[in-house]
């Protein structure tokens, strides 16, 4: 059962949910789940490297993959063959995620958890277009990155969605935190819980993130273009585009042109 209606499934099918989807299930008999949770980011950098060769960095492949449409709910029939196949991966999976991640473990379970995805994969329906009114852009779990899966501060949740709607503006911490009715230490507390980042590292990765479109996307002067997205000072916001991309803003835009050109 999900907001978009009830189906019943059986051994074989593998139920897929988009980020955010709310579910549940009535099974008529005793039986097992085995759930994976795929960050959003993550996958984002497994398409990049998926079509590296036509992609010029990983904000171009989540524009890539938000160009797909897909059910929020859908229904994988693999049959109980293929499922079969799945099974002791995901009894491994499970076995060595109990304690939580490990180093010594991670390229095992990446192995296998490559494994699953390609028998799965195969199955998932994308279109390029919106078909259906169900249909929506994959969007960003409402969760934190260090995926202790505890509900997001409605706080915190506020603060980033101000940033992403007005990320031109002068904010500062005092700023932020009055808007959305906390102390400045009592939102770096809570915003770092649910993010990973501080507001304001946050507020730059968001910058970065838009200066670089700039570049791949118009002819605009490169200050114009920092001064576009809220940053007044050329030294400044190259400084913080280089630590948030790897590059300076100038290389970056002779990349990506060279990359359009090949």
């Amino acid at each position: 059962m999900s907001e978009f209606g009830e189906k019943p499934v059986t051994i074989g099918d593998v139920v897929m949910l988009g980020a955010n989807t709310l579910c549940g299930s009535e099974p008529e008999c005793s039986i097992t789940v085995t759930t994976l949770y795929l960050d959003h980011d993550y996958v984002v950098d497994q398409v990049f490297w998926q079509y590296a060769a036509q992609l010029a960095d990983r904000w171009d492949a989540q524009d890539f993959a938000e160009k797909l449409y897909s059910e929020p709910a859908q229904i994988l029939q693999l049959g109980e063959d293929q499922a079969g196949m799945l099974m002791p991966w995901l009894d491994e999976l499970v076995a060595l995620s109990i304690d939580g991640p490990s180093p010594e473990r991670f390229y095992r379970l990446q192995a296998l958890l490559f494994a699953v995805l390609d028998i799965v994969t195969p199955y998932v329906r994308t279109t390029t277009m919106r078909r259906t009114p169900r249909q929506r852009k994959s969007t960003r779990p409402g969760l934190p990155h260090h995926r202790r899966f505890a509900p997001l501060r409605s706080e915190a949740r506020a603060a980033a969605h101000l940033l992403r709607e007005q990320p031109t503006l002068r904010w500062t911490l005092r700023e932020l935190a009055g808007a959305v009715h906390l102390s400045p230490s009592q939102l770096g507390r809570v915003f770092v819980e649910a993010y990973g980042a501080t507001p304001m590292t946050y507020l730059t990765t968001l910058r970065a993130e838009l200066l670089a479109r700039l570049l791949r996307e118009t002819n605009l002067p490169i200050e114009v273009a920092m001064g576009e997205v809220g940053w007044r000072s050329r030294g400044h916001a190259a400084r913080l585009f280089r630590q948030a991309v790897g590059v300076t803003p100038t290389r970056y835009r002779q990349l990506s042109r060279d990359e359009g050109d090949v």
